[in-house]
């Protein structure tokens, strides 16, 4: 694995139609359901909270593994290969409100149309040997096809229940033609109690036959899109969806939008974007109480601490390799893998709600995390 040291100067097919048959059976599923340190560390509120059962519902014929925490859906696990890469989506806080959009795959009355790639929480990036994995999408057309990348093959290799429930895949990165760039080893860990879910996501990325090469660039790595209310208020005209599905253009004004960033810099809202940190939060109410999604970097991480890639209209994303673009020049990672050399990214997700977070108590989980 290698670093860069100096500066990089540098419609409508077929496919819609499939994409579109998996978005309706997505939308179906989700109308019908209407090793690694996660027992050692603890939010300071939730010192005392009982952990609780994990399990899993698997759908083969959907390739769908939903997530169950207390009996309570928490997530699902989408991994058909007409998307374009694996997602978790919708999540669902403990008190059961959904903190992520619900377009494209369940679009719910008054949210944002913008970037039908942004998908429950995911993980991949902009520009891997001059591929796009990050932004694309049904929405590409046949035409440009051939600059982007897929995340394919999804293969699950273990789902275990328990106080930690464990879900474990492998995948490919492939281009168009299904060139095999790198491959995917992940295992998410999820955990719960009565007022708060946890992600924690390991993944290791294997270069195939080729050299990779990662290009600082903005869009990636980790990334979740999160629900209205947990967007910052904005007046900007964007599209919107209506309770039939009609998209139309307006302010932001009045949608509900209430959510604030927060990092380990002390940074927030806006302020947040481009600047590093070893967490971020993004906290807002949502039906009546406060929630909010806090994601934990790893020392072990290429580029710790992370830039962060947030968003005011609701994409919340941790991105360690895009050092050249937001030091504007001044870094840069350049991150490199010889083929059969190895990288292992590790985050922790956590959802609350019912209760405020402080950044004392994620200053915390920060260190527990990274021991």
């Amino acid at each position: 694995m290698q670093y860069s040291t100096t500066p990089d100067r540098s419609g409508t097919d077929n496919s819609i139609i499939r994409q579109r048959a998996v978005i309706f059976t997505c939308m179906l599923h989700y109308m019908k359901h209407t090793i690694i340190f996660l027992s050692a560390w603890v939010l300071c509120p939730l010192a005392n909270a009982q952990t609780q059962q994990v399990s899993f519902v698997q759908h083969t014929n959907t390739q769908t593994t939903d997530v169950l925490i207390g009996g309570k859906l928490f997530t699902s696990f989408l991994y058909s290969g007409q998307l374009e890469k694996p997602v978790l989506s919708p999540i669902i806080a403990a008190n059961g409100s959904t903190v992520t959009r619900g377009f494209p795959l369940a679009p719910r009355n008054g949210e944002r149309t913008d970037h039908p790639h942004h998908v429950g929480l995911w993980f991949n990036y902009e520009n891997v040997n001059g591929l796009d994995f990050w932004n694309n999408s049904y929405n590409i057309p046949a035409a440009n096809k051939a600059k982007y990348g897929w995340i394919r093959n999804v293969q699950l290799e273990k789902v275990q229940n328990g106080k930690t429930g464990i879900l474990s895949y492998h995948a490919n990165w492939e281009n168009q033609a299904g060139k095999v760039l790198l491959q995917e080893q992940t295992r998410l860990i999820f955990s719960g109690t009565a007022s708060s879910r946890t992600i924690d996501r390991i993944t290791t990325l294997t270069a195939r036959q080729d050299t990779v090469y990662f290009k600082d660039i903005k869009d990636g790595l980790l990334g979740i899109r999160v629900a209205t209310e947990l967007e910052m208020p904005s007046d900007k005209e964007a599209e919107f969806t209506d309770s039939t599905g009609k998209r139309s253009k307006h302010a932001a004004t009045g949608n509900g939008a209430n959510g604030n960033y927060l990092s380990s810099a002390g940074k927030q809202g806006n302020d947040v974007w481009g600047t590093r940190g070893n967490w971020c939060m993004l906290s807002a109410v949502k039906d009546g109480q406060p929630v909010s999604i806090a994601i934990i970097d790893h020392p072990k991480n290429p580029g710790y601490p992370t830039y962060w890639h947030a968003r005011d209209y609701g994409l919340f994303a941790a991105n360690p390799l895009g050092q050249y673009i937001f030091s504007n020049g001044k870094e840069q990672l350049g991150l490199t893998l010889s083929p059969g050399q190895s990288v292992t990214f590790r985050f922790r997700v956590v959802i609350t709600s019912g209760q405020t977070i402080t950044a004392k108590d994620l200053d915390k989980a920060a260190v527990a995390f990274a021991k």
